[in-house]
């Protein structure tokens, strides 16, 4: 089960990604919004980080205008990885050695075709694991310090 959500800037991109999901015939939460208007990214973005962490979805996407809203959002969440890419090359590296569980994205910043490839990199790539599993525990105890 993957999160979704998305704020206002987003809503667009979140209704192709979800669609895109879909055809995959991959199953998907909406955590919202619900609608184009203006509206605030932690109210979203949180609760779908959340059902990440807590284990209630695997991974999630979250889009805003930038990704960059979203992902902050998101990193303050125990447990959450969630890198911003707007490439396919760090979408692929950011599963291989660093175990994201969450991609954000900014609808701004990449369009439909190339947000559906990131998107698909993001959640086709395995985690590596090996020496990176020791440097992504590293980044659990930076988290429970604080």
């Amino acid at each position: 089960m993957i999160a979704i959500a998305s704020d206002h800037g987003g809503f667009e991109l979140k209704q192709e990604m979800m669609a895109h999901l879909r055809e995959r015939g991959l199953e998907y939460e909406d955590f919202g919004t619900f609608s184009p208007e203006s509206c605030d990214y932690p109210d979203f973005g949180e609760p779908a980080a959340r059902a990440v962490a807590e284990g209630r979805c695997d991974r999630g996407i979250l889009i805003c205008g930038t990704g960059i809203g979203m992902s902050i959002t998101a990193n303050k969440i125990k447990g959450i990885r969630c890198a911003l890419c707007g490439d396919c090359y760090s979408a692929e590296l950011t599963r291989r050695h660093n175990d994201a569980n969450i991609l954000a994205m900014g609808a701004r910043v990449v369009g439909p075709g190339l947000a559906e490839k990131i998107m698909d990199t993001f959640l086709d790539t395995p985690f590596e694991g090996g020496r990176h599993a020791k440097r992504v525990a590293k980044i659990g105890e930076v988290e429970s310090r604080g």
